[in-house]
């Protein structure tokens, strides 16, 4: 099996080796191994693991809904319903989110129509005066 060092899978999902530092301590990171030395290695199946740690990460999932799912994760296929009923609770969650955002971005053009119509009429008020 091929193992990754902390700066090789930080560069890999462009994330800081401290995030990965600290997504250990918290852990989601589960069975992590270190060489002779006492670096940090991380497998394929951390690699894999990780990619859905950020995922939810990037989604807003709390932390210790996170660490929530790898227990269940690592106890195995007795918790599949369990990690099946979070990840379409969590979507619909995401979902909603989005459209939430969605609805707030109409305000925010609405503003920003709003300055350059403004803009515009204080630049022909200024030519008007010449």
């Amino acid at each position: 099996m091929k193992y990754y060092s902390i700066g090789e899978v930080a560069a890999k999902f462009n994330i800081p080796e401290s995030t990965l530092r600290y997504y250990e301590k918290k852990g989601l990171i589960p069975q992590s191994e270190r060489d002779e030395a006492g670096r940090r290695l991380f497998s394929e199946d951390h690699i894999g693991l990780l990619g859905t740690v950020i995922c939810l990460k990037n989604t807003n999932m709390s932390i210790s809904r996170i660490k929530q799912y790898i227990d269940w994760v690592v106890e195995g296929d007795a918790t599949v319903e369990l990690r099946l009923k979070m990840m379409r609770t969590h979507k619909q969650e995401v979902l909603t989110e989005i459209s939430l955002m969605t609805e707030a971005i109409g305000g925010i053009d609405w503003k920003i129509d709003r300055y350059v119509k403004r803009l515009k009429e204080k630049n022909n008020e200024g030519e008007e005066s010449r």
